[in-house]
Order: C-alpha cells, then structure tokens, then sequence
C-alpha cells in the first residue's frame, strides 16, 4: 500500500483540478521505470482509468493506481510534498530503497 501525507493530499487536489481532473474520482498513477542516476526513478501523473492488472489503493482521500511490476519496487512508500527552500516537488519515502540520489527522483534497491 501507499500512503498520502496530508499536505500531499492538499498538493495533488490542487493540482488536479488545475488539470481537469476530479480528485474524488480520478487517480494518481505511481510507477517505477528505469532511468535517473540510482538506475530506477519515480513516474508520477494524473490518471481517469484503470488498466488489468493494476493495483489500486485509497489513502487519506486519495485516489492512487500502481501497475503490478511498479507495486512491488513501492510497496511501503509514503508520498509526500515538500515546498521548502531546497526545492518544491512530491518526495517519495520508499523503505525498500537501499540508495538514493541527491535529488530524492531516483533509487536503487
């Protein structure tokens, strides 16, 4: 499962519904995919639909949709939002990360 910090939450209803999307019924799709400076890196963006085999969770009123190889690299995660002086932008907090580069995008397991 992954969770949804509560300024998290307020971030992604903003940004929704700048986007067009509705936050009570559209989702977050969190995903893995190979790239950045730890080898893997987050993918994150607005979704309306769900494909096979996808995993979906709710977390704080939250909407969220992880692809099944996705789920098992983020199981535990906590997505949380940052809007400090060293930088503005969702960090994920994934215990199943063994490195992670010094901008918090990528990891390694």
């Amino acid at each position: 499962m992954i969770k949804v910090s509560e300024q998290a939450k307020k971030k992604v209803v903003e940004l929704m519904s700048d986007d067009g999307y509705n936050p009570d019924t559209d989702y977050i799709r969190v995903g893995v995919k190979s790239g950045g400076c730890s080898g893997l890196s987050y993918d994150l963006k607005f979704d309306k639909e769900q494909v096979d085999g996808d995993k979906v969770f709710e977390d704080n009123g939250v909407k969220i949709i992880v692809d099944k190889k996705s789920f098992l690299y983020l199981i535990g995660t906590t997505l949380e939002y940052s809007g400090g002086l060293n930088g503005t932008g969702f960090v994920f907090n994934n215990p199943n990360a063994n490195r992670t580069c010094g901008c918090g995008e990528s990891f390694s397991l």
